[in-house]
């Protein structure tokens, strides 16, 4: 079960998202956006370049001009077969000329420049060369919102990735633990997300017992025993948008202690979800959980942001931390994942996805938040 984001959006749909980041741009005094292969190109067109190579690939916006995708010529019958491809022209280059010229034609001279944070130093030194007018500042420092809101089709795809997840969650939590290693459940987990549509896995944490202090925690070779706090923490792309989601399992009866601290991260997702609503700051989501944290004497055992934007990745704005007063907006995507971290002990994290409603917030993962006890 695969699927592919350019099935789902048309060409109008694309043209739609150019125009939009070209005025974005323009409102933030871009001259235009430079957009090398990766997610944003992806998500303004449509394509996906056959292989990530040196051959310079760049899509040019910029308000009141056509977009103009700069492709080598090899690739460009794959361009022309992306979905977005009859909303933009393209100019191929052949091997032995040069690139960088092709595209200083379409440049302002002495304009600034918004480039995606992933594209190479090479084409971007190569670019100050051949405009040496020009300047340039990071995608997301300049536009953090381009992909933040998303549309009633993007949030259907991200409400079956979501379902997906909870899917995966409600048949991993039957597989047994007890004396297998974490990196055996971690391949369960990869193999059932793809069975649930999955075409990409990005993470598939299981960190049990001492390991679960550990946010970011690889699955390794430590045997899973009775009386261990595992944390489930996994997601990818599904038809080419994020789920991720987050439970606590424990193997066999809990102790009071376990108990508790599961409850206490409990509340405070809660809380966060709680506190999600139009023109809220991000940061009020954060706060909101970490209050709960910190009333229960466990604030400084919760050491990472509350949550994170999703959508073509897993990871992107907006982000829910303290100092981010960015207001959310009906559309917005992230999750809510406070956890508490017990050196040398046991972590515990819950996790959902939330959107943001006109009224409120809706989740994305709607499995059990209790703690779930396996085998």
């Amino acid at each position: 079960m695969t699927g592919s984001t350019a099935a789902s959006f048309t060409a109008d749909d694309y043209r739609a998202r150019m125009e939009r980041a070209a005025r974005t741009a323009a409102e933030a005094g871009l001259a235009g956006l430079l957009v090398a292969p990766g997610p944003d190109l992806v998500w303004l067109t449509g394509y996906t370049p056959p292989a990530v190579t040196e051959r310079l690939t760049l899509l040019v916006l910029a308000a009141g001009q056509d977009p103009v995708l700069v492709v080598p010529a090899l690739e460009a019958p794959d361009a022309q077969q992306a979905a977005g491809a009859p909303a933009l022209a393209l100019r191929d280059w052949t091997d032995g000329k040069d690139p960088y010229a092709a595209t200083a034609a379409l440049l302002d001279a002495s304009g600034r420049f918004g480039i995606s944070d992933n594209a190479w130093a090479l084409h971007l030194l190569a670019l100050q060369q051949a405009v040496p007018g020009s300047s340039y500042t990071s995608l997301t420092e300049a536009l953090p919102m381009l992909r933040a809101v998303k549309d009633a089709a993007e949030l259907e795809l991200m409400t079956a990735a979501g379902a997906a997840a909870d899917a995966t969650f409600e048949e991993i939590r039957n597989v047994p633990f007890a004396g297998r290693r974490e990196s055996e459940v971690a391949a369960d987990l990869d193999r059932l997300l793809r069975r649930h549509g999955h075409e990409q896995v990005d993470f598939t944490i299981v960190a049990s017992g001492p390991n679960g202090a550990n946010p970011h925690h690889e699955a390794g070779g430590r045997v899973i025993e009775r009386g261990d706090m595992v944390v489930l923490d996994f997601g990818g792309l599904k038809d080419g948008y994020g789920s991720d989601t987050s439970r606590t399992v424990h193997v066999g009866a809990p102790t009071d202690e376990e108990r508790r601290v599961h409850d206490i991260v409990r509340e405070a997702q809660e809380a966060g979800f709680q506190a999600v609503r139009p023109g809220a700051a991000c940061q009020d989501v954060d706060r909101a959980a970490r209050a709960v944290i910190a009333a229960a004497g466990y604030g400084e055992y919760f050491i990472h942001r509350t949550g994170h934007g999703i959508g073509v990745t897993t990871h992107e704005p907006p982000y829910m931390i303290e100092g981010e007063e960015r207001p959310l907006v009906p559309g917005m995507c992230f999750s809510v994942e406070p956890g508490i971290y017990l050196p040398g002990r046991f972590g515990v994290r819950i996790e959902d996805i939330v959107t943001v409603t006109e009224d409120g917030g809706r989740r994305l993962n709607t499995t059990s938040r209790e703690l779930v006890i396996v085998g």
